[in-house]
């Protein structure tokens, strides 16, 4: 089961990079061409920065984006398409090597994944019609509260137990149907911006998996999501694409680091790394919604 998951996800990365290629054959031969060592070092860095970010959980679109407008080398109407497209590829890598590498229960890694899918391309319609701040909000609170359980629970203290060691859940488990369920909400949020690899990986932790099996979970996830959004940007041309391919090389070196420091790191020290995300992940939602907010008040 966890092998056809990897034949899919290998067929996906083959497939973007072929469209890919042609694209840029067809389109943008002479920017590859004119393009100076600075930009093409710049498309690296960002890649390989942000997608170790991505790697520990951390997410990578906000750190690109975060890095394009510091180096002033995208144009704004092409971030989406570059972090789309060029983000694809780490993302499909960071799902290849930890699904081979990372113990998890076969049918509980495929459950998750489809979920995801299902929920991003079936609650489009109704999730985008949400009150994006309320949301903000809920999320928000829920990661910061997630974050201070897995500290105490890392650290042994208060009434929450400790942290658990489990490698995933099977079909006759209650756990099982409440984190399928829940990330297909969290899918479904991918919709309106939301990120899925803190809240999935807050759901995993709290029903009791270890820190390491959620990182296939997530990323898996994540990466049958992401192929759809690339053929459209690759369709339209409405990428970069020096920092497209600086990104889809760099990122790809950026997630090994962060896979060695992963798997090595001990249990305890990845969970604190762990709620470190999820404050940074509340810290971002909730700044979101005060800034939306302001501006709308203004």
């Amino acid at each position: 089961m966890v092998l056809a998951l990897q034949i899919i996800l290998a067929a996906c990365f083959i497939g973007i990079a072929v469209d890919l290629l042609i694209d840029v054959n067809k389109n943008h031969k002479g920017e590859c061409s004119k393009a100076s060592k600075k930009l093409w070092a710049q498309g690296m860095i960002v890649g390989i920065v942000a997608n170790f970010l991505d790697t520990l959980g951390c997410g990578s679109f906000a750190p690109s984006t975060f890095m394009y407008k510091l180096f002033k080398n995208v144009d704004d109407i092409n971030i989406p398409g570059t972090l789309n497209v060029g983000d694809t590829f780490p993302v499909i890598f960071e799902a290849l090597i930890f699904t081979t590498s990372v113990e998890c229960e076969p049918i509980f890694l495929v459950a998750m994944c489809v979920a995801a899918m299902i929920g991003a391309y079936t609650m489009a319609e109704i999730i985008t019609k949400w009150d994006v701040n309320q949301i903000r909000l809920w999320m928000g609170c829920a990661m910061l509260a997630t974050a201070v359980v897995m500290a105490c629970k890392n650290a042994g203290v208060g009434p929450f137990g400790t942290i658990g060691e489990g490698t995933g859940f099977t079909v006759g488990q209650w756990q099982f149907w409440v984190a399928v369920i829940l990330n297909f909400f969290w899918g479904a949020l991918m919709d309106v911006g939301f990120g899925l690899y803190a809240p999935c990986m807050a759901t995993c932790l709290l029903l009791g998996c270890s820190a390491t099996t959620c990182f296939p979970v997530f990323m898996g996830s994540c990466a049958l999501l992401m192929p759809a959004n690339s053929i459209v940007f690759i369709k339209k041309s409405r990428y970069d694409v020096v920092a497209t391919i600086g990104n889809m090389i760099g990122g790809c070196i950026g997630v090994f680091i962060a896979w060695k420091i992963v798997t090595s790191l001990p249990m305890h020290v990845l969970i604190y790394l762990v709620c470190v995300v999820l404050l940074w992940t509340s810290y971002s939602i909730l700044s979101a919604r005060s800034k939306d907010r302001k501006a709308k008040e203004a």
